[in-house]
């Protein structure tokens, strides 16, 4: 778990599940990302999770999206953010385009932003306009969660940040050499890469070196 604290002095906890999956803790409000079960390894029983007040899915491929695990998550109240894709897979969720926002509590909003492929051969994998990356602002700090994207000009309109999340596992998301202009144009305080399949952490962490910028690898494989 990595804690960070907003100007008013709250807590935003992040504890990596697994690939893009992960739960915030945002002074006891739980907001839970790209949850499944078995999408992606390991399997994870959400029965034994906290509830989520928010569940943010940033689209519909099988490793971001399970309804299993949403229904596992679920109280009365929950709020599902999704792009079109998921909500419509899932027949319930607060849908929000590239440029929407939702303001989820008083001290906490959600912007959805581009996430899509540029590279020739790659870009049916996520078409531009069809997915979601969210920007978390909550209590003043700033949070990233990139979705499956590459570096995206539109990245250059995010940062700064104080906390990112971007992918780096080709031909999905980016290459390590991606991953440091995709750092260069956010500029967060602190970068996890995630989604990052078989890259190697070694190859991310050399690539973005001299960036300045304080890099940290958890279990988002």
């Amino acid at each position: 778990m990595d804690t960070f604290k907003t100007k008013s002095g709250k807590t935003l906890a992040v504890t990596p599940i697994k690939h893009a999956s992960m739960e915030l803790d945002f002074d006891g409000l739980i907001i839970q990302v790209d949850p499944v079960t078995d999408g992606a390894a390991p399997v994870t029983d959400y029965t034994q999770w906290r509830k989520a007040d928010v569940i943010l899915i940033t689209h519909d491929h099988y490793d971001h999206v399970d309804a299993q695990a949403v229904e596992a998550l679920s109280k009365d109240g929950t709020v599902i953010v999704a792009n079109g894709n998921a909500a419509a897979l899932l027949g319930d969720g607060e849908v929000l385009y590239n440029g929407d926002n939702i303001r989820l509590a008083d001290d906490l909003v959600v912007h959805a932003v581009a996430a899509y492929n540029i590279t020739p051969g790659h870009t049916q994998f996520h078409p531009k306009g069809r997915d979601n990356g969210y920007i978390i602002e909550a209590d003043g700090l700033r949070v990233y969660i990139a979705g499956d994207t590459e570096d995206i000009e539109e990245m250059a309109e995010v940062g700064p940040v104080d906390v990112a999340f971007l992918p780096c596992n080709q031909p999905y998301t980016m290459t390590p050499q991606q991953l440091r202009h995709a750092a260069d144009m956010v500029r967060p305080d602190v970068l996890f890469p995630y989604h990052y399949g078989d890259t190697a952490p070694e190859a991310m962490m050399a690539a973005l070196d001299g960036s300045g910028i304080e890099v940290r690898i958890r279990e988002f494989q």
